[in-house]
């Protein structure tokens, strides 16, 4: 019996997301050339994906390129608009085998044409997938997401199709990216880092946090899996008493 086998579907986050920091640090400590740490990282992904399919994940969604990121060197950012190419590229196949949907979000404006035409191509063609949704962030920030959708709200309110006094954060809600998808339980950050970046910040208000020394090219589905386990010990009261979370569970 593996790990997995004695996961309880009930106990599993609906949605999962990743930092997947550290391919730089992977890089050095392996003496690898410039770049191939990234190009590392970006193998590490298709495990994850196939084991989150295999086990009910209903979502993915993986932190591939911050807007903060535009700040790296030049050739950097090249490298890795082109390994995100790539990646779209070659996880088509398997998006069609596994039947996943695959997105994208974040701010487009600052991608090539042709890497925009490349994502909406790969949307289009997954739309109708239903097995699990993959999420690639991509020229994304969760404070760029709350300020777009404050934006659209105050448009909403010129047009006059809403007034101030219908604000509240179930409208705000409607309008940041992935508002369509189920809120964040899970969301772990590899590299040995203790913060968020920036990531998901609406989406993730009540997700249970999962830090992790491992560089994300080492990060494997075990270590995966054994989230998943302290996942399903954890109580998740969302304001509650934990007496009141137990009354509820012991109803249902």
């Amino acid at each position: 019996m593996t790990m997995s086998d004695t996961l309880v579907p009930a106990l599993l986050p609906r949605h999962i997301a990743v930092i997947m920091d550290g391919n730089n640090r992977y890089g050095k400590i392996n003496q690898l050339g410039k770049g191939q740490g990234h190009i590392a990282g970006k193998d590490a992904l298709d495990p994850i994906v196939e084991y989150c399919v295999s086990t009910g994940i209903e979502v993915l969604t993986v932190f591939a390129f911050s807007s903060e990121n535009w700040l790296r060197p030049p050739s950097e950012v090249a490298l890795l608009m082109h390994l995100l190419s790539l990646t779209i590229n070659e996880q088509m196949p398997r998006m069609i085998k596994y039947r996943i949907r695959l997105r994208f979000i974040g701010d487009r404006r600052q991608l090539s044409d042709d890497l925009q035409l490349l994502m909406a191509d790969a949307e289009q063609k997954t739309a109708d997938f239903e097995a699990m949704t993959l999420v690639i962030a991509i020229s994304y920030g969760g404070k760029w997401d709350i300020a777009h959708a404050a934006k659209q709200l105050a448009e909403q309110v010129q047009a006059g199709h809403l007034s101030v006094e219908d604000i509240n954060k179930e409208q705000l809600g409607k309008y940041v990216q992935l508002a369509d998808a189920p809120e964040v339980d899970m969301l772990i950050r590899t590299g040995g880092e203790y913060r968020l970046s920036n990531f998901l910040l609406w989406q993730s208000a009540y997700a249970e946090l999962f830090f992790t020394p491992t560089l994300w090219p080492d990060f494997n589905v075990d270590e995966l899996a054994a989230m998943l386990e302290e996942f399903a010990q954890r109580q998740r009261r969302f304001g509650k008493t934990s007496e009141q979370v137990t009354a509820v569970q012991q109803i249902s």
